[in-house]
């Protein structure tokens, strides 16, 4: 039972942990022209989850299923992710996340934080993810739950704070989202590393050019 309070307290919009500094790619579609509206912020929160499932559910699982095999997976993750900005992202988002869960659950997170320094990992998100969930007791399912709603809702608050849908939109757009949530992590639940996809390229690519944006509200 503690678990689920620490899962509603970790899906808090308040939990300090940096997401809201990530737009997931969306700002560079936005400047790009290929977001202009709510129907597009919806396409492109389909994707996104779908990506969330195929390249980040095996490793949080994976690092879910086994904490010590947090750097491996951490090095399978930074070769994976060949965006540059996606992959910038992944490691100050892990960071960030790990950091945060350290301080707020010293006893439960700190081992983690300390095994990850002394290995020298490069702090990915999805399996520093995975990895302090289990120390935190948060069944494997809930774990990966959370993690794909809070990859929905990061991409979403950036698009109200970027004007190209409104509040009412964006919870509208998350609510009908839910049996997406369902599908996505029934078919991605028992993946593992093996299995990491890009089901997305176009947007991948167009993120990619963040960087090179002349205005930035977001990190990615």
């Amino acid at each position: 039972m503690a678990s689920g309070w620490r899962v509603l307290q970790l899906a808090d919009s308040g939990f300090p942990t940096g997401g809201f500094a990530h737009s997931g790619g969306l700002e560079a579609a936005v400047q790009a022209g290929e977001v202009r509206g709510p129907g597009d912020v919806r396409r492109f929160v389909e994707a996104l989850v779908w990506q969330a499932g195929l390249g980040g559910l095996p490793l949080v699982g994976s690092a879910w299923r086994e904490p010590s095999s947090l750097p491996t997976l951490d090095a399978r993750a930074d070769a994976f992710l060949t965006n540059h900005v996606a992959n910038r992202a992944s490691r100050t988002q892990g960071r960030a996340f790990l950091d945060t869960c350290a301080r707020i659950f010293p006893e439960a997170v700190g081992p983690v934080r300390e095994a990850a320094r002394a290995a020298r990992v490069k702090f990915h998100h999805a399996p520093a993810f995975g990895a302090v969930l289990h120390a935190l007791d948060v069944e494997q399912e809930d774990a990966l739950r959370l993690f794909l709603s809070l990859t929905l809702r990061g991409a979403l608050s950036a698009g109200v704070r970027m004007g190209v849908i409104g509040t009412h939109e964006s919870h509208q757009v998350q609510h009908a989202a839910t049996p997406l949530l369902e599908v996505v992590l029934a078919q991605c639940k028992a993946l593992g590393v093996e299995d990491l996809a890009q089901p997305a390229p176009l947007w991948d690519l167009l993120g990619a050019t963040h960087d090179r944006l002349y205005s930035r509200l977001f990190q990615s």
